[in-house]
């Protein structure tokens, strides 16, 4: 995560304990690195970097899995946001989320790369019955599985007070949609907005890595 220049990654590694956290730290690395400073730069010119930047991370992933036996079977997922003037880019590969809190109306910005939501795309499976089903936790796209891997992008204006929540399924499988809503729409502000997700999460079981940030849209400060 690197707020300072607008930019936040969440990653949640897989293949084992020790080689997901080497693929979850490899991926914000390289994406934050590859990046750089999207200063001046149209929706088309952002979008490509963050495919590149992407690419890139699932390249160096893949290669190292290739090499190094201990690291055979690691990924990771990665939603990255990136705060541009009035809008936002996102770039997601897996089922970690983007949500966004407008005017008390809360909406899920990404689509799971998962089994169960092509299950709820064909209308075999409610999302009700996605949440419960054995293979919830089984994703069909991640970063460094497959030499080539394809982004999801998202562009969306931002309007003053607007929230935004990227967050790993270990947090949105312990919490439904609703709850997360209740608890963002709430008293406070990000880090205790955070901080009552994580809590409640655990105090639910805490079956997976739970990890969440949260941006709030502040008003532009006026000009001197």
């Amino acid at each position: 995560m690197l707020a300072d220049r607008g930019v936040f990654i969440v990653a949640d590694g897989m293949g084992g304990h020790a080689a997901g956290e080497v693929a979850s730290e490899m991926a914000v690395r390289i994406i934050s690195r590859e990046l750089g400073s999207l200063r001046g730069l149209n929706d088309d010119q952002a979008g490509e970097r963050m495919r590149h930047a992407i690419i890139e991370a699932n390249a160096a992933i893949f290669d190292r899995t290739l090499t190094e036996h201990d690291k055979r079977g690691m990924g990771t997922t990665t939603t990255a946001l990136i705060l541009l003037p009035q809008r936002y880019l996102l770039g997601q590969v897996g089922d970690s989320r983007a949500y966004l809190l407008r005017g008390g109306h809360f909406l899920q910005v990404t689509k799971d790369h998962s089994y169960v939501q092509e299950q709820v795309d064909l209308g075999l499976l409610t999302a009700e019955q996605a949440r419960v089903h054995p293979y919830s936790n089984v994703i069909t796209r991640c970063i460094g599985a497959n030499a080539e891997v394809v982004p999801d992008l998202y562009f969306g204006h931002l309007r003053p007070g607007d929230v935004l929540l990227l967050a790993s399924d270990g947090l949105t499988g312990m919490l439904e949609d609703e709850y997360l809503a209740q608890i963002l729409k709430g008293e406070g502000g990000p880090q205790q907005w955070v901080d009552r997700l994580i809590n409640e999460a655990n105090r639910r079981g805490g079956l997976d890595n739970i990890t969440a940030i949260i941006i709030r849209i502040e008003p532009e400060p006026p000009a001197a």
